[in-house]
């Protein structure tokens, strides 16, 4: 078996040999012109693992000539980023970072690059697969593009797998049949990478057949079973783990939301990241059916960026617990999502004249604010007017659903709006189901 892993050695050394992120790399694309126009500033790509990020870079250094350095933001520190800088202030050619992972670098080793990136010293590609927003410190950020990357299209995956399945022909001398692409796209989930390493260590664990190695769906799972950690070197599946934590939060399940948990801190996986996703679901999937999940969740975000492993794994592990144990609601999260929807359908509606800003004397003579009832001047601090544009008046887009809390929102509502909203007590509901 070859020394350099298949996706190494296919790696492309041209951008027409470049598959995938047409829509930067096709031809009039945007970062396509930058690249072959020598125009290349600081960016971050932001996207899925196996998309083709560090390729990316790559091939946007040979295409400019830069000479390229490379650091991972697991393994470096400042000390690396330093030595560095200062190798590129001695080239003479135009010098490339590349910074993979870079939102595990800390704000500090992000500042270190400050200078050198704003001095021109070092073009900065840093690749990532978190929001850059949340995780490069903004002085950073605003000296960057930010390039999105999107999940490889199926048939950029088939493209890939031919390419893959030709070279290893001519290293085995033998025909490779593959009759079944549904297993190797369901196992690499779109990570060009892990497709890559799963057909090259199915082919070489087949045994060919009057010269041909025929490739079944029964066989590519029982190799890749039989030999996971030869396919996921780092045996993290971040995320399918990442999926089944999230799901048994969601479904309740404190136990197993505990396990899953463990495997990620074992694997090495950042803290930060499980309580981000944390603060997302007290949102999402918990809500106004208990309030104090989201400030948990954000308290123990805050904890575990101050204290750090191992005593973080306590506070995400309470989290965990009281998120998975809490009463569940996703109104909230339907609710902007509802209207998101409403507004791409009804588009920029104007908003009525009583509820207008009317900060000049022309705007109050147009009629802006005429009208508007304050709510603390009158009884239990509402009275009914109306808030939305005259075309979607009515509109409900948020509905409380069955828990303690919700309920009493239920109730609040419809003592407001009586008919208007159409928020029935449940009571009624059932009895409705029986007449």
């Amino acid at each position: 078996m070859q020394k350099q892993p298949l996706a190494e050695i296919l790696r492309p050394h041209t951008l027409e040999g470049y598959i995938g992120q047409e829509h930067l790399m096709g031809e009039g694309a945007v970062l396509r012109t930058a690249i072959e126009s020598g125009n290349i500033q600081s960016m971050i790509f932001w996207g899925p693992p196996g998309v083709g990020k560090t390729t990316l870079a790559l091939l946007i250094a040979q295409s400019i000539d830069a000479e390229f350095f490379t650091l991972s933001a697991i393994s470096s520190g400042v000390k690396d980023i330093r030595e560095v800088i200062d190798k590129a202030k001695k080239s003479e050619k135009r010098c490339i970072l590349f910074i993979d992972e870079i939102h595990r670098f800390s704000k500090s080793q992000q500042d270190s690059l400050l200078g050198a990136v704003e001095q021109g010293v070092v073009t900065l590609i840093g690749a990532t697969t978190e929001n850059p927003s949340f995780e490069v410190i903004s002085p950073l950020l605003s000296r960057c593009q930010v390039y999105v990357l999107k999940e490889l299209s199926k048939d950029n995956l088939e493209k890939l797998l031919q390419t893959a399945i030709k070279y290893l022909e001519g290293q085995m001398n033998c025909k490779i049949k593959l009759e079944n692409t549904e297993a190797l796209m369901r196992i690499s989930g779109g990570d060009a990478r892990k497709l890559l390493n799963a057909i090259e260590l199915v082919s070489w664990m087949t045994p060919p057949v009057d010269g041909v190695i025929t490739l079944t769906r029964e066989q590519i799972i029982h190799v890749i079973q039989q030999n996971l950690a030869l396919y996921d070197k780092k045996g993290e599946q971040h995320y399918d783990i990442i999926s089944a934590f999230i799901k048994s939060l969601r479904g309740s399940d404190p136990n197993a939301a505990v396990y899953w948990m463990a495997r990620m801190l074992v694997a090495g996986e950042d803290p930060l990241f499980i309580a981000r996703r944390m603060v997302i679901l007290a949102s999402e999937d918990i809500g106004n059916a208990n309030p104090n999940a989201l400030l948990l969740a954000n308290n123990c975000f805050q904890a575990v960026n101050v204290i750090g492993m191992p005593e973080a794994r306590i506070v995400l592990s309470q989290t965990a617990v009281y998120l998975a144990s809490s009463p569940k609601s996703n109104a909230s999260y339907m609710a902007i999502d509802n209207a998101i929807a409403l507004v791409k359908q009804t588009g920029d509606l104007p908003v009525p004249m009583h509820i207008r800003n009317a900060p000049t004397k022309l705007m109050k003579e147009l009629g802006y604010h005429k009208g508007y009832q304050y709510a603390h001047d009158y009884e239990h601090n509402f009275v009914n007017q109306e808030f939305m544009p005259e075309q979607i008046a009515g509109t409900k887009l948020y509905e409380p659903q069955n828990n303690p809390r919700e309920n009493e929102l239920r109730r609040y509502l419809r003592s407001c709006w009586n008919e208007k909203y159409r928020y029935v007590m449940l009571l009624l509901t059932a009895l409705t189901f029986f007449f």
